[in-house]
């Protein structure tokens, strides 16, 4: 993301905003190749080869991205939409501000997804939004989540 609000401050919670970061997820197996530029090795992800239904971006904190990635390969986790008056928002944590932030985002851009979460098993909650390429398939119960979350109280 191109952290237009970092700097600034939550009107909802009062907290400032942090950075985001886009993060791609490939369903399966992503092949990979080494090739060797001016005596430099790099490694080259062979997209031509992957299913275009198996890739899709979403946004997040930057320093979630590990645990984001994590969650959506934990049996048990599922992906939630807040509803707009969702007490999340409020929250003087960093899950309430990215909730938000990724909010600004979609009112911003208009065309990408934001104000979901995730819940762990262990009821740990990952705010994230949803770019608008690639969406594919096989990740459409995080793209778009077939319910609402509400915190217990």
């Amino acid at each position: 993301m191109n952290d237009q609000f970092v700097g600034q401050t939550d009107p909802v919670n009062n907290q400032p905003y942090v950075n985001l970061q886009d993060v791609y997820v490939v369903k399966g197996q992503v092949p990979v190749q080494q090739v060797t530029i001016n005596g430099q090795p790099y490694y080259v992800i062979e997209a031509d080869k992957i299913n275009p239904g198996d890739i899709a971006g979403f946004y997040t904190y930057d320093k979630w991205v590990p645990n984001f990635v994590a969650a959506m390969n934990t049996p048990g986790t599922y992906a939630a939409g807040l509803p707009g008056n969702s007490p999340v928002f409020q929250w003087t944590n960093t899950t309430g501000t990215v909730a938000y932030q990724t909010l600004q985002y979609k009112a911003l851009i208009g065309s990408i997804g934001g104000g979901y979460v995730l819940e762990l098993p262990n009821g740990t909650i990952i705010s994230y939004g949803v770019t608008t390429s690639p969406l594919g398939t096989s990740f459409s119960n995080f793209i778009i989540p077939q319910q609402s979350y509400n915190p217990s109280s």
